[in-house]
């Protein structure tokens, strides 16, 4: 398929893996989530690693480790925002993650002595943070605030994920055995986390355990379907696609859920995509991707 089709399949798919996550959290705690989003994730790549004839074997577990200590913190964050939070402000402000990117950049040029900033990416950043102050007036009202600042610092995270997934790449690290090991230390730490806070596992329903396997196959498939997409598409094409998982979390929430429709979240929610749109053009030609820079947000 080409990589416009596989990129609206993969944002569709995450927005309505988001759906399964919210309806999931009646049942579930967010890191009993994280685990089980894990090991669907993790058996569906060994297979599909498998297939292709990729060793999982590596010669890098700290570089892993790490990944998966920031990628699974963001996803645990983020699991937890969509359960207490309209759909689509939760994914609206884990898709920060460009906008932090690029407050990294600028903060990295000011520790190396840059004389001049790009008042363009500089702009872009705060136009962001507009969006998630418009955003989060309603969660405030609402007595949410807290639910609100872990979606926003899912985002952040997940731009520290990222960092560490070019890392990756840039050593030649292929994406299957990245998004492998990300599967098993969020199957491992949701069953840490919820051992010590939930004190163990729930039993299960028919219609609970069909909800945690639909949110790791729902997850897996669409990452499978972004990395195509980024390994035969243009990247910043792919990059405005991605941003069609905030409407389709926007339809779902007010179809499925009767999320309220205010004004000033929906400016902005378009600020937030504007500003993330502004911030990876602008980073692009700074600081142009490796070819394996298949991510998505939504992802960590």
């Amino acid at each position: 398929m080409p990589a416009s089709v596989l990129m609206v399949a993969a944002t569709l798919l995450f927005a309505t893996m988001g759906v399964c996550v919210k309806l999931a959290s009646e049942f579930y705690a967010a890191s009993e989530i994280v685990m089980y989003r894990g090991l669907v994730g993790s058996v569906m790549m060994a297979l599909l690693s498998h297939r292709q004839g990729l060793s999982l074997k590596t010669r890098l577990p700290g570089m892993h480790l790490w990944r998966s200590i920031s990628g699974v913190t963001s996803l645990c964050l983020w699991f937890y925002a969509i359960s207490h939070l309209p759909l689509a402000t939760a994914m609206t402000l884990n898709y920060m993650s460009s906008v932090w990117m690029a407050l990294f950049l600028l903060g990295g040029a000011v520790l190396m002595g840059a004389q001049r900033l790009d008042w363009r990416l500089m702009a872009s950043v705060l136009l962001g943070f507009v969006g998630v102050a418009l955003i989060l007036r309603p969660t405030l009202d609402q007595q949410q605030l807290w639910y609100g600042l872990a979606g926003l610092l899912s985002g952040m995270i997940a731009a520290m994920a990222y960092l560490q997934v070019t890392a990756l790449g840039r050593v030649g690290e292929p994406e299957l055995r990245v998004v492998f090991y990300f599967s098993v230390g969020g199957c491992v730490a949701g069953a840490v986390i919820t051992a010590v806070t939930q004190g163990g596992l729930q039993s299960h329903t028919l219609w609970g355990a069909f909800l945690l396997l639909a949110v790791g196959v729902l997850a897996t498939t669409a990452q499978v379907c972004l990395t195509r997409a980024y390994s035969i598409g243009r990247p910043l094409v792919n990059a405005c696609l991605q941003y069609l998982g905030i409407v389709f979390s926007f339809i779902y929430g007010m179809l499925l859920f009767k999320d309220p429709l205010t004004w000033h979240a929906t400016f902005g929610m378009l600020l937030i995509i504007g500003a993330g749109l502004a911030a990876t053009l602008l980073r692009s030609k700074v600081a142009p991707p490796p070819k394996d820079s298949q991510f998505n947000p939504a992802e960590s």
